[in-house]
């Protein structure tokens, strides 16, 4: 992961040389201030050789720019502006009363959300079961047929992620929790959309995924099994 992002332009736009290239700024700071944080983390890591890093195939532990994810959250960026999220939260702007018919909102629920749950519980299974759902040393992995992988030249193929990704060596580096889906928008959309997607609606019925409904920045509702939701008690949880 190397935090850079290319602008390619197919044609030319000379009245928009000044906001690309401020753009452009903006970006190459961002990805600076995220090589920085994340430099803090990673064993022998400095600012300067974490994009060389990211390329080399040597490297056992590239994996942790996930490694941590604890939260989905779509909401206006106000909602979490100036929060320090140490990295945690998957982000998404959303803006629910400029979604006309909740097309957004759908899709939102049913591509990004299920992307984030593949992710949180690969690291979740192979955390909680290594030896079951974890993919051993990723020092000695053979890839086999490019449908998996072994440990050395045997054995069964391994399904999920290998330890160093999980692990420093002294201490876990992802803490198992099964992520929380934090949503600004209205419960009554919500229910209708899980209620037409039934294997999005499992993931939040089965406990694989928690639903929260937010309004300005706190929870309002938490969702329960079966279409149905907790409305009983607000609570902030992106205190500051």
């Amino acid at each position: 992961m190397t935090d850079k992002v290319t602008l390619y332009r197919d044609t030319a736009a000379p009245d928009h040389a000044a906001d690309l290239a401020q753009a452009q700024a903006w970006l190459a700071a961002a990805g600076t201030l995220a090589r920085t944080e994340r430099a803090l983390r990673l064993p022998g890591a400095r600012q300067a050789t974490l994009a060389r890093r990211a390329a080399d195939w040597a490297e056992v532990r590239p994996e942790w720019g996930l490694a941590g994810c604890a939260a989905f959250i779509a909401a206006p960026r106000s909602a979490t502006a100036g929060r320090d999220l140490q990295g945690r939260a998957f982000l998404h702007c959303y803006d629910w009363q400029a979604d006309k018919g909740f097309g957004t909102l759908e899709l939102i629920l049913t591509a990004p959300v299920v992307v984030a749950s593949w992710i949180s519980l690969q690291y979740y299974g192979s955390t909680v079961a290594p030896q079951l759902f974890g993919g051993g040393n990723k020092l000695i992995h053979n890839v086999v047929a490019g449908i998996g992988v072994v440990e050395g030249n045997g054995g069964l193929l391994r399904p999920g992620l290998p330890i160093q990704t999980i692990h420093d060596g002294e201490a876990s580096a992802h803490d198992p929790l099964r992520l929380s889906v934090l949503v600004e928008a209205p419960i009554e959309a919500m229910t209708d959309i899980l209620r037409r997607h039934d294997g999005v609606r499992q993931l939040f019925d089965n406990g694989w995924l928690h639903l929260f409904a937010l309004k300005e920045g706190r929870v309002a509702a938490r969702y329960l099994p079966g279409l149905k939701w907790d409305t009983r008690e607000a609570v902030s949880v992106l205190a500051a």
